[in-house]
């Protein structure tokens, strides 16, 4: 850490070990929404898996981005390489409700365990993939890779565009708009934080005309004679 000015200090990436720069992101970046996200291996069988390292990136197409990672011996994860086989996955948006049921299969289990039955969770068929959708999560899109960038050694980034969303009922009104308090989404914090986004609030985007007018001094009261 340097001295850039009397008010910040300077972090050269360049100078950092890999480990600290991820702790500087991932405690700046934020809130990160968290995909949690279903996949089949070649032989058809479910995996799940949380990756908060996820956004949304673009609406036409309908894209959404997911950060993943291998493992230390550089081997792809489970997610990476059912999606390099098969090209879909579901992601699945989570809610406080399922925070621990998330948080069971971020777990790294042995192989031979399932960390789907290992969280209690619920699996229902994909409609346009052949990926599962968890039923429990309030939000889901099925998807199928669009294209993925391999970055270095250590992370791949996926993304997938969105064939079909999925939501609760009543969560979703006439006009497509999200009731953001009862999806009660979380979002992960730096190192173990996470946060939930039922307290939010509205902030339109001022026109130039009206912000032109914001800028202008209120005139002062005129003073009783």
């Amino acid at each position: 850490m340097d001295q850039s000015d009397s008010k910040s200090d300077r972090f050269d990436f360049a100078k950092l070990a890999a480990r600290d720069r991820y702790k500087l992101l991932i405690g700046s970046v934020v809130p990160r929404p968290i995909a949690w996200v279903t996949t089949v291996d070649a032989a058809g069988r479910p995996n799940a898996a949380p990756f908060s390292f996820f956004n949304c990136l673009s609406s036409d197409p309908a894209i959404l981005a997911l950060g993943v990672e291998n493992h230390d011996d550089m081997r792809f994860k489970d997610t990476g390489h059912n999606i390099r086989v098969t090209e879909e996955f579901t992601v699945n948006i989570v809610d406080y409700a399922n925070l621990h049921t998330m948080n069971t299969t971020a777990v790294n289990f042995p192989a031979d365990v399932n960390e789907i039955e290992a969280a209690g969770l619920t699996m229902i068929p994909g409609e346009f993939v052949k990926c599962p959708q968890i039923a429990e999560a309030p939000i889901r899109f099925e998807c199928k890779r669009h294209v993925t960038l391999n970055i270095g050694k250590s992370r791949e980034i996926i993304l997938g565009e969105v064939l079909a969303m999925h939501a609760r009922s009543g969560l979703v009104n006439d006009r497509y708009h999200v009731d953001p308090v009862a999806l009660d989404a979380l979002g992960r914090m730096g190192g173990h934080g996470y946060c939930r986004s039922t307290e939010t609030f509205d902030l339109a985007t001022p026109s130039e005309p009206q912000w032109r007018a914001a800028q202008q001094p209120v005139p002062a009261p005129t003073p009783a004679e």
